[in-house]
């Protein structure tokens, strides 16, 4: 074979001025300065790829929220421990979010910090010596509360708020739980048997866990049922959250219920596979969005949060 060079000197050129350009100066960030306002902050990000999310999740939970459509937060217990239930609750009680679902692990950090203000022992220290998860206080009253709300019909989230509140806790004020328990907000509880440290202590019973759960779940289900033109946000749930919302969306669907336009989006430190699929992807194929963004809990929420609140003020 021979290869002789090739004459570049007949390459065809065209125009500048006939070129698409995905990127000009119009989009670029504005420096901030001293003293600016937020909105100021938020105006001046660049226009380009997470940002060009951001405000499309802004956008899509002012108008839910405008249109008195539902925002629902589902959750992993990470955002609790990073300090962000004063963000989630100033939320639930300016009508920004209507439901709010978490796994077990959501649950017990919530309730301890209620009752004792602190919460997110040191595993490896407890895992040696075979203490961890064995705390009394936190396992006793936690299961006579999911006990007595059985008793009474209440599902885990409502059970455990309604607890929390009768006990008169000290810091009431910071738990999604009781502030849900307080404005007749669902907050449903999706419990793996087995992941958490309650289900460890010798009051632990497992016929209550199932029940408790399982009308949680069906509450979920039903919240699901009037997501059209709603916002589901999904921040930090990797496995048990996805896993519930497929399901549940698909109750909904199989009863008859339209719900196909409406808004997800994941705020997480990383991608995962489950969210990607079951969250982003698969529910809003009918004609919903998805999103995914990436980044540090303790950063994204307040950030977006923040975006919210001047949106809605505009």
């Amino acid at each position: 074979m021979k290869f002789e060079p090739l004459d570049f000197s007949k390459i065809r050129t065209y125009p500048v001025a006939e070129r698409a350009n995905k990127v000009n100066a119009q989009s670029f960030a504005t420096p901030p300065t001293a003293g600016g306002s937020l909105r100021g902050f938020l105006d001046g990000l660049p226009d380009f790829l997470a940002v060009q999310d951001l405000r499309k999740i802004v956008t899509a939970v002012a108008t839910a929220v405008r249109n008195q459509r539902p925002v629902v937060l589902m959750m992993g217990a990470h955002s609790i421990k990073v300090g962000l239930n004063p963000v989630f609750v100033d939320a639930m009680r300016r009508g920004i979010l209507n439901a709010v679902a978490f796994n077990g692990a959501g649950a017990i950090h919530d309730f301890e910090l209620c009752y004792q203000g602190e919460t997110s022992e040191d595993v490896q220290r407890g895992l040696d010596d075979g203490s961890f998860g064995m705390v009394e206080e936190t396992g006793q009253r936690m299961n006579a509360a999911l006990a007595e709300g059985v008793a009474r019909g209440l599902g885990a989230g409502r059970a455990l708020g309604e607890a929390a509140r009768a006990a008169r806790y000290p810091n009431l004020s910071l738990s999604i739980l009781a502030t849900a328990a307080e404005l007749d907000i669902p907050v449903t509880v999706h419990i793996a048997v087995g992941t958490d440290i309650i289900h460890q202590h010798p009051t632990t019973q497992g016929s209550v866990l199932g029940e408790a759960s399982y009308r949680d779940f069906r509450t979920f289900a039903a919240v699901c049922a009037q997501l059209e033109g709603g916002v589901v946000l999904n921040v930090g749930s990797a496995v048990i959250m996805p896993e519930v919302f497929l399901k549940a969306l698909t109750i909904a669907r199989n009863l008859g219920h339209k719900v196909e336009h409406f808004t997800t989006a994941t705020f997480d430190m990383t991608r995962h596979y489950r969210p990607t699929e079951n969250v982003q992807r698969r529910p809003t194929k009918l004609g919903g969005q998805g999103f995914y963004l990436v980044g540090h809990h303790e950063i994204m929420i307040p950030l977006l949060f923040a975006a919210i609140t001047e949106e809605l003020a505009r």
